[in-house]
């Protein structure tokens, strides 16, 4: 028996040796029972420096200095709903898009926009983004922007863009391109020199399948979209991931790839080659050759990481921590840490130093 456990252990080791080396986090979960967040379905996360803001069910959420402060209506938030947050560096504002409006927090008081008041699209804000003058928004009616020094809105939706579909779901811009993710209808690019609009969709235009994988878009209802400005576009939908670099396109399926899932809420560049993923199985890494997941196993709830090598190689990393839910909807980074939403709570991923590796595998398995 002992000799057994002792082959096992061996194989264990030789297995991790062997796998990449990809990030690994201590993992600390905040939910309602254990902190002052006024709800655990946590739609977004964004990090300001120190300060991390989340958005919930019921508020606007700051986690400052180790503790938990909540905006709601009563302070002036327009719906306690917040579906997406951005901050403007320049300043220190902060835009939440919320299901009845987007609310803008200064100076400790909040000015918003809907429809009646402004020209925002519709009241109901998937997604905002700051760049430059210019605060971006997909709504339910099509996207729109407003510049932060004039107050003058633009609207964008079947009118004035090739969008066939209006529901925009998301919006990432750069200095020379901006991005709508167009649910149902692909994904959109703007170029901001020329402002010509140009539409990208699923070659071929099958929504209950992926039958060509790397000609074009992977599916029409793309729910996230990641430009980090390099000439190279990351894309979300609920049937695999897409990465484009002006002229190729390379698709993301768990059927070939490490994505634990096909159903997928967020990608978030980290730069051309390298994004997270934020799916229903799990939060997934991938560094432009092998993937890593994170999240409790899906069948005995334990802490969870696997890797998986460019030949298609899975090994179990032992871990005790793992992100609070398998369902992510999305994810920040501070520093090389990164900050996780979850269905069921926030969670911070710590992540772990060389040393503190070196420990780890000295430690003795109990």
């Amino acid at each position: 028996m002992k000799k057994t456990l002792a082959a096992l252990f061996a194989f264990s080791l030789a297995a991790i040796a062997g796998a990449p080396d990809m990030p690994r986090f201590r993992w600390e979960n905040f939910t309602t029972a254990n902190s002052a967040l006024p709800d655990n379905h946590i739609f977004n996360v964004k990090v300001d420096g120190n300060r991390i803001w989340a958005g919930t069910e019921h508020g606007l959420v700051l986690y400052e200095n180790g503790k938990f402060r909540t905006y709601t209506t009563a302070d002036g938030l327009t719906h306690r709903a917040v579906l997406n947050i951005d901050v403007d560096r320049r300043t220190g504002d902060v835009w939440a898009a919320t299901m009845g409006g987007l609310s803008r927090l200064s100076a400790g008081r909040f000015d918003n926009f809907t429809q009646l008041n402004s020209g925002l699209p519709n009241d109901v804000v998937y997604g905002v983004a700051v760049y430059g003058d210019w605060v971006w928004v997909a709504t339910a009616a099509g996207g729109g922007r407003m510049n932060v020094k004039t107050g003058q809105w633009e609207q964008f939706n079947e009118r004035n863009t090739p969008m066939y579909e209006i529901w925009t779901y998301a919006v990432s811009p750069g200095e020379d391109k901006v991005y709508y993710a167009v649910w149902g209808g692909g994904m959109l690019e703007y170029d901001v020199k020329t402002g010509r609009w140009k539409d990208y969709n699923d070659p071929d235009g099958e929504t209950e399948m992926v039958v060509l994988k790397d000609q074009g878009l992977i599916h029409e209802i793309t729910t996230s979209v990641s430009y980090p400005g390099k000439g190279v576009v990351w894309v979300s939908t609920y049937f695999g991931a897409s990465r484009y670099d002006g002229r190729n396109w390379k698709g993301f399926l768990d059927k070939d790839s490490g994505m634990p899932s096909n159903f997928t809420n967020q990608v978030k560049a980290v730069d051309n080659d390298r994004a997270w993923f934020s799916t229903d199985k799990g939060l997934a890494y991938y560094d432009g050759t092998n993937w890593a997941v994170y999240r409790p196993a899906l069948d005995t709830k334990k802490p969870e990481m696997l890797v998986r090598d460019a030949a298609g190689n899975m090994t179990k990393v032992d871990v005790d921590s793992a992100p609070a839910h398998n369902y992510i909807f999305g994810m920040d980074f501070q520093g090389d840490d990164i900050w996780v939403a979850t269905a069921h709570g926030l969670s911070h991923g710590i992540r772990l130093k060389p040393g503190e590796l070196k420990n780890l595998a000295q430690a003795p398995k109990r």
